[in-house]
């Protein structure tokens, strides 16, 4: 089977050998994603607008493996503070109200950076994509 990579061209892809998300047939892996913090929109205090940015930019990663929000079967959350359930919880709602996915919610001790409050990782399955036969 085919396998296609989504780099984003984050410096970190190489150092870590590791890219965005990964599809081998139907299925689609989507690593760790964390929200842009930019100070004004998204900050390092508001955990609600950090789960909107994740979602928001693997939205855009799906489209690019030719599938959507409503191929998503599993979502694993973590955060370093369960009591921004209700905001994260909001937040996915908004996405995924529908499709409801398996999830789990995860309070760990740290992420990458302190500015961060929520990772999300995604599992999806999408439609086949159809094989192109020649002379048709």
């Amino acid at each position: 089977m085919k396998r296609e990579n989504i780099l984003t061209g984050s410096p970190w892809e190489d150092k870590m050998g590791y890219c965005r998300a990964v599809r081998i047939g139907n299925i689609i892996e989507i690593s760790g994603t964390v929200a842009i913090v930019d100070g004004k929109k998204v900050r390092a205090d508001d955990a609600h607008a950090q789960t909107l940015n994740i979602l928001e930019r693997v939205e855009k990663v799906l489209e690019d493996l030719d599938a959507s929000m409503k191929d998503v079967i599993r979502t694993r959350i973590f955060t370093t503070d369960i009591n921004t359930f209700d905001a994260v919880a909001t937040a996915h709602a908004k996405f995924f109200k529908d499709v409801k996915p398996t999830t789990g919610f995860y309070e760990i001790s740290k992420l990458v950076a302190p500015e961060y409050l929520v990772e999300i990782e995604f599992t999806a399955i999408a439609a086949e994509k159809p094989l192109i036969q020649e002379g048709l």
